[in-house]
């Protein structure tokens, strides 16, 4: 059996042959997953505001319904990016669980 980051000879040609790949993967899956994370999170903040369009600001449009926006995406990918609400290392361990399948 093969474990991931090795190479046997006779492997397809884009094997990884010294894990700096896998590392390269690893990364790139995390950061999707922080990222998807924090799109999860930002839908939650904006369903979460009143339903009426009322916010800090009164009525949100124009510039203060932008204003909000940005806040909430800014905080959404901060909180995501120091642990957020744990979704990402989920989505990380089912996709490793899946890969050592």
């Amino acid at each position: 059996m093969t474990t991931i980051g090795s190479s046997t000879p006779g492997s397809s040609p884009g094997a990884n042959t010294n894990g700096l790949s896998l590392k390269n993967e690893t990364k790139k899956i995390a950061d999707a997953a922080t990222q998807f994370e924090a799109l999860l999170i930002d839908q939650m903040l904006r369903s979460a505001r009143d339903p009426d369009g009322e916010g800090l600001m009164g009525t949100e449009d124009g510039p203060g319904s932008a204003l909000m926006e940005m806040g909430e995406q800014q905080f959404a990918q901060t909180l995501a990016n120091n642990g957020g609400l744990g979704i990402a290392k989920m989505v990380i361990a089912g996709l490793e669980n899946h890969a050592n399948r």
